[in-house]
């Protein structure tokens, strides 16, 4: 389920589905799971068919595409080729563009993605000494 179309971040999760049958379908699934393993949900703070919300800080909508650009061009500085790799989802944003989130749009979306939730590792700590791990 998981990253097929279940999205799971600490203690809260999010369904997606391309039409509202599918959406319907995964919900029954989590469900379903979530009674099997005995997790209790906190039905106040649960959001069923929205069109938009905050997740992580973050606005989610349909038009989240200038949202998300926003959002990792703030990091622009730390990726390396972001406007190139960007370039596909910014036009989405230009002024009578139709919007046709396309292959390209997806890999350079799956691209930044992964270079904001990845680093490579520069010297692995020597962990004899103490360190501070510090998380922005």
């Amino acid at each position: 389920m998981v990253e097929d179309f279940l999205e799971v971040f600490m203690d809260d999760f999010s369904i997606v589905g391309d039409s509202f049958d599918d959406c319907l379908n995964h919900l029954g699934q989590v469900l379903k799971r979530c009674e099997e393993t005995n997790l209790v949900l906190n039905w106040e703070k649960c959001h069923f068919i929205v069109k938009e919300g905050i997740v992580l800080g973050q606005k989610i909508s349909e038009k989240g595409v200038r949202s998300f650009l926003g959002h990792v061009g703030f990091y622009r500085r730390f990726i390396k080729d972001f406007s190139k790799i960007a370039n596909p989802m910014c036009k989405l944003l230009k002024k009578e563009a139709k919007f046709v989130f396309d292959d390209k749009c997806r890999k350079a979306f799956d691209e930044l993605k992964e270079r904001l939730t990845t680093a490579p590792v520069i010297v692995t700590p020597d962990l004899s000494l103490p360190f501070e791990l510090m998380c922005v």
